[in-house]
C-alpha cells in the first residue's frame, strides 16, 4: 500500500515533532550507559545515532518539500 503525499507529508512532521525528540532523549540514555567515553567517543555516538535515524524514513521524506504531483495547478495544499 503506497501512501498519499498528503498523507505522507502530515507523517512527516509527526515524526520530526513527536519522535525525532523521542530518539534524541533514548540517544543521549544509551550514551549515559556507558562510563564517560573520550569526548571524540561520544562525537561519533552522536553523530553515528544523528545520520542513522533518517536511513529507514528515507522513502517518508522524499518529495514532500515538492509540489503536490497530483494537483494540476502545482499549488501545495
Amino acid at each position: 500500500m503506497r501512501l498519499s503525499w498528503k498523507a505522507r507529508r502530515r507523517l512527516s512532521i509527526l515524526v520530526l515533532v513527536l519522535g525525532l525528540p523521542l530518539y534524541v532523549v533514548a540517544a543521549v540514555s544509551l550514551v549515559t550507559f556507558f562510563d564517560r567515553p573520550a569526548w571524540w567517543v561520544e562525537v561519533l555516538i552522536y553523530t553515528a545515532l544523528g545520520i542513522l535515524w533518517a536511513f529507514p524514513l528515507r522513502w517518508l521524506f522524499l518529495g514532500v518539500g515538492q509540489a503536490d504531483p497530483e494537483r494540476r495547478d502545482g499549488s501545495r495544499e
